[in-house]
């Protein structure tokens, strides 16, 4: 089974623009720009990413300065830095983490949809 394989940009990548992919990635170098998902992301220990992060989960070792949006699962491991506001579905923060920001966690119940109308 391929869908297994992880990609990975290694530390002495550097992107400027925007990256999207499938299945999951791990980041170890620096990307300027924003970063968009239906996957999984890893940022490694030794990456920057400066720009808005939109995947379905997110791992983060590393730093990030931006926006993220994930559907399920973000994680800001020991030594991570986020500067930036998180909406997930979970959030779990490590000891020794920085995080500046906001944060909305969960999911509204379903039927709960703003504005829906009633049937």
């Amino acid at each position: 089974m391929m869908s297994s394989s992880k990609n990975v940009l290694a530390n002495d990548v550097e992107i400027k623009g925007s990256i999207k992919f499938s299945h999951d990635l791990i980041i170890d170098g620096k990307i300027e720009g924003e970063v968009h998902s239906d996957g999984s992301l890893t940022v490694g220990e030794n990456a920057l990413i400066k720009g808005e992060i939109k995947t379905r989960s997110v791992t983060i070792f590393g730093k990030v300065e931006g926006n993220i949006t994930v559907q399920e699962r973000c994680e800001l491991k020991t030594n991570a830095v986020l500067v930036g506001d998180i909406a997930a579905g979970t959030l779990a923060i490590e000891e020794g983490a920085t995080f500046m920001g906001q944060s909305q966690v969960g999911k509204r119940p379903d039927g709960a949809k703003l504005g829906a109308p009633k049937a």
